[in-house]
């Protein structure tokens, strides 16, 4: 009688046991799990022209007449991949420019293809450096852009360097720079990009973020050449310092390649601003 007495006495003991923890669980339920990895944030080096034109400035139309008009050109970074440039130049494309670095530790990996595949064609084509002025000084990040494919060479193929800053796709809009340090900055690269090419490099920019980072600033109009972004059927209000564009993105969605653009002015002009 004993032995089935201590069984239901322990049976009890363990059902007691389990209402207890079911109460401590219901008085302190579990610690929630982490929260999971913010993975809208791009990859360090993934960023190319453009990026955050669509999200910040959206597209109003498209530029009316046809390529004939102005010499038309693309950009490309590696997240083209191989890029059909017989296709492009046979479409009508006579310009390009390749993506060659960001800060001071991202290299295309698809700028060989990219780079001499549009000469390989018969395009004039140059490189542009996507500017984080987050990471490091502007002087730094010419140097690593001029000794990392964004060097000039007048033999009147290779179009000057650009300078593409933007809106930041890794964080605050601005770098979290004010104003004033943001034209530091890029004086600094355009600069010393003059100083090693002797060329004055592109700016590559959207009104909307020169105006909000840069506080419109008219002090680069006079010595570099903008090339302004902007889905709409004109280029609309340029940037303060500047009258006119040298270059215009005019969409994203464009056939091949969709990052497609406009020189203002004729081949024969292309070839000139090319030689410098």
């Amino acid at each position: 009688m004993l032995r089935p007495i201590a069984v239901a006495d322990g049976r009890f003991r363990l059902l007691a046991s389990g209402s207890l923890l079911a109460a401590l669980s219901i008085l302190s339920p579990p610690a929630a799990a982490p929260a999971a990895a913010d993975d809208t944030t791009p990859v360090r080096g993934s960023a190319y022209m453009g990026m955050g034109v669509l999200a910040h400035d959206g597209v109003l139309g498209s530029p009316a007449g046809t390529r004939a008009a102005q010499t038309e050109g693309v950009d490309v970074s590696s997240h083209q991949g191989d890029v059909a440039w017989p296709t492009l130049w046979n479409s009508g494309v006579k310009w390009a420019y390749v993506k060659a670095t960001e800060g001071t530790s991202y290299l295309n990996p698809k700028y060989g293809q990219q780079y001499n595949g549009a000469y390989d064609v018969g395009m004039v084509r140059g490189a542009y450096h996507f500017g984080t002025p987050d990471t490091s000084s502007g002087t730094a990040q010419a140097d690593y852009f001029v000794d990392h494919g964004g060097a000039w060479t007048a033999d009147g193929r290779t179009l000057p360097g650009v300078l593409d800053i933007e809106w930041n796709p890794y964080g605050d809009s601005c770098y979290g720079r004010t104003p004033a340090q943001l034209v530091s900055w890029i004086r600094d690269f355009t600069d010393r990009y003059q100083a090693r090419t002797g060329r004055a490099a592109v700016i590559y920019t959207s009104t909307s973020w020169w105006k909000q980072c840069t506080g419109n600033a008219d002090g680069f109009g006079a010595t570099n050449p903008l090339w302004i972004a902007r889905y709409a059927t004109t280029p609309g209000t340029l940037p303060a310092g500047w009258s006119q564009y040298t270059m215009w993105q005019y969409t994203s969605t464009g056939p091949t390649v969709g990052d497609h653009d406009r020189f203002n002015g004729t081949p024969d002009q292309l070839t000139e601003f090319a030689g410098g």
